[in-house]
């Protein structure tokens, strides 16, 4: 399949942040400190999971794969995004758009089915204790990390193949702050109600995490003492607010009715999952987790023994 010319377009023009033509600079800054942010964080859960055996186990095994989507997902966005703010130049590609439409939803689904994979993780930890270790094998838990993967990516693949059969004769103004799916569809001069329906692939993912934390919340209810339910909301704590705050914003994108009421609210929203979750994440699991936080501690204590060392060799 090849980006052949089934359109008189040959660029899009991104309006998303045109209203704010005054302040772009001031844009810029803000989301280069938040993308720095937010690359530094996802990327200090990856070498800490990858590099303290206390965090090799399948939550943070998970987890370790949640922050390295992040960062693919960041540099998808970000470095598209910021020159955009800095020059004005708001154009992009017809080939770009639809490679970063494709990289945005095949992340975006990958991240709802690790999401799921990792509330079942926690079912499974609050739920079947006893068999956690036998389910949860490292062999299952790389299985299960692929499935992601590979889902989101073919699944989005076989949209990219049906999005490539649509025609695009004008306009060619997006506006969105990126290629979007829906932004996208609306300017297709073809026949796209199959692909809105595609669109909610999101649904089943969503379901199951649901699925899964009403049964963790049945079975924390029921545990007798006060320190005991407590002990147990606080293994999966970190990964409900992490939930809400993806779900709750794709959501909005998702479910809202497409009409011109609620084009704002969409691409709020839509800037605040592209933004909120790969930001708020590290601080969560960090701020949160005892876990991570005697891991960062760990590695620092080690890297000021390793710069006293040398500074003594000196």
């Amino acid at each position: 399949m090849t980006f052949e010319n089934q359109t008189e377009i040959t660029e899009f023009i991104l309006l998303g942040f045109g209203e704010f033509y005054e302040v772009q600079t001031l844009l810029f800054l803000a989301f280069l400190v938040i993308y720095v942010v937010m690359m530094a964080g996802n990327i200090l859960i990856v070498v800490l999971v990858v590099f303290d055996q206390h965090l090799h186990t399948p939550m943070y095994f998970f987890l370790g794969n949640l922050s390295f989507l992040e960062t693919c997902y960041c540099s998808n966005l970000f470095p598209r995004m910021l020159p955009a703010l800095l020059t004005g130049d708001r154009r992009i590609s017809f080939t770009g758009c639809l490679m970063q439409w494709y990289l945005c939803g095949s992340l975006i689904a990958t991240e709802c089915c690790l999401l799921c994979v990792m509330s079942y993780d926690r079912y499974l930890a609050i739920c079947k204790p006893l068999h956690y270790f036998t389910m949860m094998s490292t062999q299952t838990c790389i299985q299960l990390a692929a499935a992601s993967w590979s889902n989101g990516f073919i699944a989005f693949l076989i949209l990219l193949i049906l999005m490539l059969q649509l025609t695009f004769c004008g306009p060619n103004e997006i506006n969105h702050y990126f290629c979007d799916y829906f932004p996208l569809l609306k300017l297709s001069c073809s026949d796209t109600s199959l692909m809105e329906m595609l669109g909610f692939l999101v649904i089943p993912p969503f379901v199951l995490t649901l699925t899964s934390y009403s049964y963790i919340i049945a079975a924390i209810l029921r545990i007798p003492s006060a320190t005991g339910k407590q002990k147990a909301f606080s293994t999966c704590s970190s990964h409900l607010i992490v939930v809400s705050i993806f779900y709750s914003s794709l959501m909005i994108v998702y479910m809202l009715p497409k009409g011109e009421a609620n084009k704002e609210m969409q691409k709020l929203s839509s800037l605040l999952y592209t933004v909120l979750p790969p930001l708020a994440n590290p601080f969560i699991y960090s701020l949160r987790n005892k876990e991570v936080k005697d891991a960062l501690r760990n590695k620092i204590g080690k890297l000021n023994e390793i710069i006293y060392v040398i500074n003594c060799i000196e």
